[in-house]
């Protein structure tokens, strides 16, 4: 059986991470400014929390009103533990959402880039809406694309940045009920890894985190016995907390990943060997 409270730790787990001291998660990110966005919960709240314990000082984007107090939320966390962050609203699907927000991070400048936005849901292809097809593409695949694009307008100048996509470990191994995301995600991959191309002789790196099973409010409405089941596929026995996850975040925004060009790096407890 399922862990006692497996389901129920879904919610919680990435309110614990922005509280989490981060000490064993080290990089030195002092002075420089990081956007994360989809970041008012899961893996983008954990990975703002890390990069602000870390000097970076986070913008927390969130999509729209109904997300504006979670983002508050673990912008409180950041700044209770000593860090700085100001969240920051907007649809990364909308273009004029997206360039009204990079006005306002324009004013510091851009050092760190992680897109994060996603949104889920399951149906078999047969029976799939293609508005939900459509709205899937456009936050994951259209969002990581117009983020980018505005990222580098700021990066170019100084000639150094960091821009760190979110993948999964489906787009390698496919999931049934979740082609529409595995695509968006096998798209994620293949845009980091042409744009790594195009932008490889500046001070500039584009890489990918592809995160497995991880408990975050993604999963919440997955029932106890299919969450059951993608732990037992799972070698290392669990499905992911978010603290397994940020540290792979972490070092590609650090100096030390300055090499990393196009890369992927998926913590997935084994699931999938890339």
């Amino acid at each position: 059986m399922v862990e006692t409270g497996l389901s129920r730790r879904v919610i919680g787990g990435w309110r614990d991470m922005v509280a989490m001291d981060h000490s064993d998660l080290r990089a030195n990110l002092s002075g420089r400014y990081a956007l994360v966005t989809g970041a008012s919960s899961g893996i983008g709240a954990g990975v703002a929390a890390a990069l602000a314990a870390n000097g970076a000082s986070v913008w927390v984007n969130h999509p729209d009103a109904s997300t504006a107090d979670a983002a508050e939320e673990v912008v409180a966390g950041i700044k209770e533990a000593g860090g700085q962050a100001t969240a920051i609203q907007a649809d990364v699907s909308s273009e004029a959402e997206v360039a009204s927000m990079f006005a306002a991070v324009a004013a510091d400048g851009l050092d760190i880039l992680c897109n994060n936005a996603g949104i889920a849901h399951a149906s078999p292809v047969e029976e799939m809406a293609v508005s939900d097809f459509d709205r899937l593409m456009a936050v994951h695949v259209r969002g990581t694309f117009l983020c980018t694009r505005a990222a580098l307008k700021l990066m170019y100048p100084r000639n150094c940045g960091r821009i760190i996509n979110t993948a999964s470990q489906l787009a390698y191994i496919g999931a049934p009920g979740f082609s529409h995301y595995t695509a968006a995600k096998g798209a994620i991959l293949s845009f980091t890894r042409s744009l790594a191309l195009e932008i490889g002789d500046r001070g500039i790196t584009a890489n990918c985190v592809a995160p497995g099973a991880t408990m975050t409010p993604i999963l919440a409405d997955v029932p106890e016995e299919m969450l059951e089941g993608i732990r037992l596929n799972i070698p290392a026995g669990r499905i992911a907390e978010v603290d397994d996850i940020v540290g792979a975040y972490l070092f590609l925004a650090s100096d030390a990943a300055g090499h990393f060009r196009g890369q992927c790096l998926s913590p997935n407890g084994g699931d999938a060997f890339l």
